[in-house]
């Protein structure tokens, strides 16, 4: 499965019947899947599938999806009021042996009436609203389309950047353990350096016991189960990456688990080589998670 990095932005537009709509999804990092809508008034219904569509094709992000809806063609009608027609021509049957001179009812006073006639925007039928909304939602399948996409592109992108920090990691980890300082021979030609040193001061050491506690200070210092790890982490991300999908939190796990590896590392280490690479080895690994952070 192709890796996604969280972050992209798509649009998608077109129209149907008088309507003109256009999306636009855009998506930045997250913990989980947090999709945050605006559609237009009278779309609320058309939520539910949004939803539905975002969560069959992505798993993590802040999604924002806009709708915009615009109407190109405005038909007005006229609508009448039936009650108010009738409460004036009540009237009118009751003032007539008034009037000196009536004369008949003409359309533009009857206009003039307010109240009487309504103009509005004239009402789609209902087959027109499901095709509108049809088209609208098979809109937004192609917007995340896009969205997934350019996802997908920056996902390559990283694999290609997560791949050469974990060669780094690696490289540093041999290096650790091809150090000089950690050969049996170094380690013995140290320990008697230091006992040596210590008998010399005339304070009555006891030669075979200061061999003791050398040799339980080495064994404790010793970075063997540390690297160990460090290179089965590594194994472990690089089968991550080539499955793919999904796996940026448990990436993220094994960044928190090759930083906890690299400070035991530097705490241990008793030889100036080693720490450098230690350090070194802290920041690659800080910039891998960094990356990671991106990774759905």
């Amino acid at each position: 499965m192709t890796l996604q990095s969280m972050t992209g932005f798509a649009r998608s537009e077109g129209s149907t019947g008088r309507y003109r709509w256009a999306w636009e999804l855009r998506s930045v990092n997250g913990k989980g899947l947090d999709a945050r809508l605006r559609l237009p008034t009278g779309l609320e219904h058309i939520e539910a599938d949004v939803r539905r569509l975002l969560g069959e094709r992505l798993t993590r992000g802040n999604i924002q999806a806009g709708l915009s809806l615009a109407v190109q063609d405005n038909q007005v009608e006229a609508v009448l009021n039936r009650d108010a027609l009738n409460a004036v021509l009540k009237l009118r049957d009751e003032l007539g042996p008034e009037i000196v001179d009536p004369s008949p009812l003409r359309l533009d006073s009857l206009l003039s009436i307010r109240g009487l006639v309504d103009f509005r925007e004239a009402a789609d039928d209902e087959a027109s609203v499901q095709q509108r909304d049809k088209d609208v939602i098979e809109g937004l399948k192609q917007a995340v389309d896009a969205l997934v996409a350019m996802r997908e592109a920056e996902g390559r992108a990283l694999d290609d950047v997560l791949r050469q920090h974990i060669s780094r990691i690696e490289t540093l980890a041999l290096a650790i353990e091809a150090d000089p300082s950690r050969s049996v021979e170094e380690i013995v030609k140290r320990l008697d350096a230091q006992v040596k040193a210590l008998m010399e001061t005339g304070q009555g050491f006891d030669r075979d016991r200061l061999h003791a506690e050398a040799a339980l200070l080495a064994t404790k210092a010793d970075l063997r189960e540390e690297l160990d790890r460090l290179k089965a982490h590594v194994v472990a991300a690089r089968d991550l990456l080539t499955k793919g999908g999904p796996i940026g939190r448990k990436l993220d796990f094994l960044a928190q688990e090759f930083n906890r590896e690299s400070n035991t590392i530097c705490s241990k280490s008793n030889a100036v080589a080693v720490t450098a690479a230690g350090i070194e080895l802290k920041v690659v690994i800080d910039q891998f998670r960094e990356q990671v952070q991106n990774l759905e």
